[in-house]
């Protein structure tokens, strides 16, 4: 697996799939298996036995992964929908940066 680029509480945009066009943030990364965890996206329904743990039982909504191929992260300037890239700055600190406004996005 290659390095992933998009870290949990990035704010990403759906490319491809059903629920492409819309944003959400990322709430888990899992790079061994390729694939992130967005708040309110993918929703699936899942049919849920009482247990000691959940008492209530029903059909409970929850967020399915989504493959990190299928969503680009969101620069805050520009506001859109960019690559990602890594710079080592002067001092000797990585950072990732927009790849359209050359904007750091965060230290690494």
């Amino acid at each position: 697996m290659s390095s992933v680029k998009v870290k949990k509480d990035d704010l990403v945009e759906v490319i491809a799939g059903r629920e492409k066009g819309r944003r959400g943030k990322v709430l888990t990364v899992k790079p061994q298996t390729g694939r992130i965890v967005v708040e309110k996206l993918n929703i699936v329904k899942k049919h849920q036995k009482p247990t000691q743990q959940a008492r209530q039982g029903g059909i409970i909504e929850k967020e399915n992964p989504i493959r990190i191929d299928n969503v680009k992260v969101v620069c805050p300037k520009c506001d859109k929908a960019v690559r990602v890239g890594k710079k080592k700055l002067e001092d000797g600190k990585n950072v990732r940066i927009c790849k359209v406004c050359d904007e750091i996005l965060d230290i690494v």
